[in-house]
């Protein structure tokens, strides 16, 4: 096997003759998330051949982020990248590596498509950022030009509260902790998307489908011509909007940790399953049941998760994301 100091990282740059926004599109940040690495290279192969020209701004690919974990074909080389994601002045492991590198390279774009897929069946969705704030977990002020954007990618699904929620669970589990310890572990809650609205930015994550569905790669290429197309960096009419009312729009508003391993779940669930208030989720290692609080959905339900670590997040219905789109 080819060790980590045999790797090297890559991308490609094609830059138009007007200006324009400067998108950077990533694929394989998890090894085994191969579909937009395919996506990436049809869209490249275009490019190259001359059936497409970059006209305005420019746009980078990136088709394999993370390829230790890529070669070993699993999900992460020595860490999930997609968690701490900020440069190390000391790098310990091969993901901070990639982050020394990644990071400065997001920072000079405007713009981040990163694709991804998943484990359980299901429809692709999009993950977007937080709405407008001054606040200090995650200040932005792109919130409308990001969901506009998000609403063109091809698909009907969105989430968002991701950070909120994660910072949510953090500070429940290190009550009594200092505030720079907290914020030393919030901060493992930041990856591709979340660095990328820290430089001024905005960022959205699409996850394209499951891992071996044969249409993940077509959703991904699907993404990429939109996006190049909405944001006119290519000459190509303007994609349509997913209709409002063929939109589902979630909000993550609550993470459960799995306290103890003798933790189980009711039943097998899989992202979006929908529960009713009172339904049964799971019930813990002592026999207390752990029941849904509200309509909602399920989203990352993890049976292996530790304890001390998140079980599941819930959603509710995101009543308000026209606002930011219109």
């Amino acid at each position: 096997m080819t060790s980590p100091r045999d790797l090297q990282f890559k991308s490609i740059n094609y830059t138009g003759l007007a200006s324009g926004p400067r998108l950077i599109v990533t694929g394989a940040v998890h090894g085994n998330e191969t579909c937009g690495t395919k996506a990436i290279g049809r869209v490249m192969q275009e490019i190259d051949s001359g059936a497409l020209l970059v006209r305005a701004g420019c746009v980078t690919f990136v088709p394999i982020t993370n390829p230790l974990a890529y070669q070993l074909e699993r999900r992460s080389g020595d860490r999930n990248l997609n968690r701490n994601l900020f440069p190390k002045d000391e790098p310990r492991d091969f993901e901070d590596q990639i982050a020394n590198w990644l990071c400065p390279l997001l920072a000079q774009h405007d713009v981040l498509l990163d694709l991804h897929s998943f484990n359980a069946q299901s429809q692709p969705f999009v993950m977007v950022g937080p709405r407008n704030n001054a606040g200090t977990l995650q200040p932005f002020n792109h919130a409308k030009q990001e969901r506009a954007l998000a609403r063109r990618l091809g698909v009907n699904r969105f989430v968002d509260g991701w950070m909120a929620t994660y910072g949510q669970g953090v500070q429940r589990r290190m009550q009594g902790s200092g505030a720079a310890e907290l914020e030393t572990v919030i901060r493992y809650g930041v990856g591709t998307t979340e660095f990328m609205r820290t430089t001024g930015g905005y960022a959205l994550t699409l996850e394209c489908g499951q891992h071996a569905e044969p249409e993940a790669p077509d959703v991904a290429y699907r993404a990429i011509m939109n996006t190049l197309a909405f944001l006119k960096v290519i000459d190509a009419p303007e994609p349509e909007p997913v209709a409002l009312d063929a939109m589902e729009s979630l909000s993550m508003v609550e993470v459960h940790d799995r306290l103890d391993a003798g933790d189980q779940f009711a039943r097998v669930w899989s992202s979006f399953d929908p529960v009713s208030k009172g339904d049964l989720i799971g019930t813990r290692a002592d026999g207390t049941p752990v029941t849904a609080q509200f309509n909602g959905k399920i989203l990352f339900p993890d049976v292996n998760a530790q304890p001390n670590n998140e079980w599941f997040y819930m959603t509710r219905q995101n009543t308000d994301f026209e606002r930011y789109t219109e």
